[in-house]
């Protein structure tokens, strides 16, 4: 009694465990995972935020350090001289004085500091950023992620779609194999059988979405409109050219006359729609890829209209004479066949594998989807920008090799890799199915094509690009997709690009750009845009940290020999005002040009200021620095006024020190010109009328600085200027752009001695959040896709769970139950790929081995002889279940060897 009231409770409990939504056999382990990523704060700063913030902390610390050394040796330098040197006492009347004093000192401090911190970096960030993502919708780039713009300059890796983004998406039938005859152009109407003909136009009407259709063309002369799918829509065209219409049968049986139809899947690659015929019977209608509709068909028409058998040899025989020679044309092969059913066999619809078998081939044609003309001139780009461009489709291996060939993806005489989807999945897989990252560093780097891929192929390709530490800095990948399916493959890309015309509203939420027009040029003009968000960066980087240099060196010097500040508190905000706001509007805000495509990408790793820059900062510093000071010790001599060295408290301002103010800000604006470039080029002037944002701020700061030199008066601490004094000033100012050509033949490679700055994060410097980020990506789209293969598995536990209870009871012995392989946690599921690989044969079939064949002769044979004859009904009882459970289910899930399916066939 106590036995029964236990073995209720498990059971009760067994139940409990099978009706939990959405969880693992182990318990909560998805409600875990989901507390985890909850409490996980997502990522906000992006690769050159970090680098940004990084520097900044650094300058505004020497800064700090700076200022806080001047005013400590101001007041000691002061208190030293007037009670020491002096021998002065501190009387209660002098106090003010002393206090104004002190406080000039803290004011000199604070302006050491607010020159010193680079306060205008996250305002030059934010400007570059906004200003690209504006032009770049002009380039049909919509950026739904700010930092996707700056990431896709580090792009060193782009997985293309081919249909729709290095085609045009308009497909036309220009082969077609009917009657024994292959045409190479569109046959004459009068040169095909009439049954032949007939029935080829009905099976192309009816077995096709209603709406997709062939529309006049808008404008008189265009081409004709094709709306909804693309390849239905080639082979309406097709029907077109034949001179019949599709839209008359269609009439004669409307959408809710058709009996069945199974809709296309990427799994059975294939269409079928079955109608009632007037005697009574059934004729199906099937479309497909060649390769796989050609496995299932048992006769073909010949030239007559006449059934004529098909076997094997013979479907090789075409495979190798009509498909391959179409396909090694870059044309998508597809099958067009139907099967008549009589009326007193109706077959169980349920059943598609049986229903969609015995098949009459009417005809194979290749459907053209021409390259976009501008698609070769960008990928060229993109191979000599230092960005690798692979294919991944769903098409035949041959017609996806002749395409990259035509873009130029791959070269003849290249070391590049060509593999379908099954091959892939073989090479990176070991015994026990799992995916190896030493495998996949040997295939991606010389992978070029993938095709026949799976949207999990895409992730998996992806996903291991970004995870390989082979080359020296990590890869950064950018992904295009359309569907909802390449929804994981855009997240996990550091850039996803989604399809604006063709892609779904999944892809575009997952995605971080759209591409309004579907073309690859646009991404190419994202990588533009993307180099030079950070040469914008750099190019304001290196113009402020020269005014930093120079301004926190003047100010550290200028007071510690003079107890003042040549550059007074007001013109130190004035240049600071210049400096940052100003000339990031004016440096941020520069075009890109053709010229950010010539060199390599810089690397999530690579610093801001490289050793060019770090040449230019110094060297300019160097020749305003000697101005500067020759102008403070010597300049009264020089222009014969007076000095304005060791000025009393509130004396009124000195021409010297206006002079010097006035030569600094025009050695800055000159030096401004000097700063938009950063790589060693000599002409500075190439391209400075193409931003006339540039042009607008130069010569307003000059005229501003005029109105403050002349009229600015005490305010300012500026005396009006004479114009030959106005002239001396320009004079030194234009001196900067002849000092950049002097610097410009120094050889960075000698200065060896310079270092670079403004380093990203190490490898072993990422957060933990990033990391959390990485572990814990499963979006949305994902788990849709998962949630439907999740609850099949529940279904393969219980039949899993009765084999065991079954294998039990045979045995006397309990050790030798085998607990099969673990697929009842979601998270193994997850993280184990669903099949097992026991062909390890390198070979690309010429039949795309669907493997749905394999597995329906594996269920056909009997069950295996079991040694005590008493539990072989059990078996065979529990084999019909599973092979029951299996036809129902075919038409949703895949039954070949890369199917969950085919794990539990081996178990059993």
């Amino acid at each position: 009694m106590e036995s029964s009231q236990t073995k209720a409770k498990k059971q009760d409990g067994a139940v409990a465990m099978e009706m939990q939504p959405l969880k693992s056999a182990e318990g909560g382990e998805m409600e875990e995972r989901e507390k985890k990523k909850a409490s996980v704060p997502k990522k906000e700063k992006s690769v050159l935020q970090g680098k940004l913030t990084k520097l900044a902390v650094q300058i505004g610390k020497a800064g700090l350090v700076m200022s806080a050394i001047t005013v400590i040796i101001l007041v000691l330098y002061f208190v030293i001289e007037t009670f020491v040197v002096d021998g002065r006492v501190w009387l209660a009347e002098c106090t003010p004085v002393y206090v104004q004093y002190f406080v000039k000192f803290f004011i000199i401090g604070v302006t050491v500091l607010v020159v010193a911190v680079p306060e205008g970096l996250p305002l030059a960030v934010t400007i570059s950023l906004a200003y690209s993502v504006k032009k770049m919708m002009r380039d049909n780039n919509l950026v739904r992620h700010l930092d996707a713009c700056e990431t896709m300059g580090n792009a060193t890796a782009i997985c293309s779609d081919k249909t729709g983004t290095l085609t045009t998406n308009r497909m036309t039938v220009v082969q077609s194999y009917l009657g024994d005859t292959h045409y190479k152009e569109v046959p004459a109407p009068g040169a095909l059988t009439p049954k032949i003909l007939d029935l080829l136009v009905h099976a192309i009407s009816i077995n096709s979405a209603y709406t997709t259709k062939i529309l006049p063309p808008e404008k008189e002369g265009a081409l004709p409109r094709q709306v909804g799918n693309k390849t239905e829509c080639a082979l309406l065209g097709f029907v077109l050219d034949l001179k019949r219409d599709f839209q008359p049968v269609r009439e004669q049986i409307p959408e809710e006359k058709l009996y069945k139809v199974y809709t296309f899947n990427s799994v059975r690659k294939s269409m079928s729609t079955v109608i009632r015929t007037p005697d009574g019977g059934f004729r199906l209608f099937s479309k497909g890829a060649s390769e796989i509709l050609l496995k299932k068909c048992t006769n073909i028409l010949n030239s007559s209209g006449e059934l004529r058998g098909f076997r094997p040899r013979d479907r090789d025989d075409m495979v190798k004479k009509i498909i391959e020679p179409m396909a090694c044309d870059g044309l998508r092969t597809i099958c067009i066949a139907y099967r008549d059913f009589l009326a007193t066999q109706e077959p169980d619809w349920d059943n598609e594998n049986e229903v969609v078998g015995d098949l009459t081939c009417i005809a194979v044609v290749g459907i053209e989807d021409p390259v976009r003309p501008e698609v070769p001139e960008a990928i060229r780009k993109c191979q000599r920008a230092g960005i690798t461009v692979r294919m991944v489709t769903g098409d035949n291996i041959n017609t996806a090799r002749a395409i990259a060939a035509k873009c130029g993806i791959i070269q003849p005489g290249e070391d590049f890799l060509c593999l379908e989807g099954k091959e892939f999945n073989r090479r990176i897989r070991n015994e026990k199915g799992e995916i190896e990252q030493e495998r996949l560093d040997k295939v991606w780097p010389k992978l070029r094509v993938l095709a026949r891929s799976s949207p999990t192929d895409k992730h998996t390709l992806v996903k291991g690009i970004i995870d390989s530490s082979t080359g020296e800095q990590r890869q950064v990948v950018a992904v295009t997709g359309d569907g909802t399916n390449d929804g994981p493959a855009l997240k996990k890309a550091d850039v996803g690009f989604a399809m604006g015309i063709a892609g779904t509203d999944v892809a575009k939420e997952a995605s971080d750009i759209i591409l309004t027009d579907d073309n690859f040029t646009s991404i190419v003009k994202a990588v533009m845009w993307g180099r030079n968000v950070y040469d914008s960066i750099s190019k304001f980087l290196q113009f402020q940290l020269t005014v930093n240099v120079v301004a926190v060196i003047v100010a550290f010097t200028g007071a510690c020999i003079t107890q003042d500040s040549p550059l007074k508190a007001v013109q130190m905000l004035w240049v600071n005002l210049i400096m940052d706001t100003f000339a990031s509007l004016a440096l941020a805000t520069e075009p890109p040009t053709e010229s950010l495509l010539l060199r390599k990408p810089y690397g999530r790793d690579k610093p801001l200021i490289s050793r060019t820059m770090m040449k230019n900062i110094l060297g300019h510093a160097v020749y305003q620095l000697s101005i500067i000071f020759t102008l403070l010790f010597v300049g009264e001599l020089f222009f014969d006024i007076d000095s304005g060295r060791n000025a009393p408290l509130h004396s009124p301002p000195s021409e010297h020190y206006t002079i010097i103010f006035n030569t600094f800000v025009m050695m800055q604006l000159f030096n401004e010109i000097n700063a938009r470039k950063i790589h060693g080029e000599r002409n500075v002037f190439d391209g400075i009328f193409s931003n006339p944002i540039f042009c607008t701020i130069v010569l307003g700061t000059f005229a501003i600085q005029i109105v403050i030199v002349q009229f600015g008066g005490k305010p300012f601490s500026c005396s009006p200027l004479s114009t030959e004094q106005w002239l001396w000033c320009l004079f030194v100012g234009v001196g900067e752009l002849v000092w950049g050509q002097v610097i410009a033949t120094i050889p960075t490679s000698q200065l060896k001695c310079l270092k670079e700055a403004g380093h990203g994060p190490g490898q072993d410097e990422m957060t933990d959040e990033e990391l959390a980020e990485g572990e814990e990506e499963i979006d949305h789209a994902e788990r849709e896709l998962r949630r439907g293969q999740i609850l099949w598995f529940r279904g393969l536990n219980r039949i899993q769970t009765q084999i065991r209870v079954v294998k039990a009871f045979r045995s006397s012995l309990y050790e030798g139950l085998e607990k099969p392989e673990s697929k009842t946690s979601i998270h193994n599921f997850m993280a184990t790929p669903e099949f097992l690989i026991n062909d390890y044969t390198h070979n690309i079939p010429l039949i795309d081995d669907t493997d749905v064949d394999e597995n329906e002769e594996r269920l056909r044979a009997p069950p295996p002889p079991s040694p005590n004859q008493n539990n072989n009904a059990i078996d065979s009882g529990i084999y019909l279940t599973a092979r029951a459970t299996k036809s129902a289910t075919s038409s949703v899930f895949s039954s070949g060897p890369g199917s969950p399916l085919h794990s539990v066939e081996t178990s059993l």
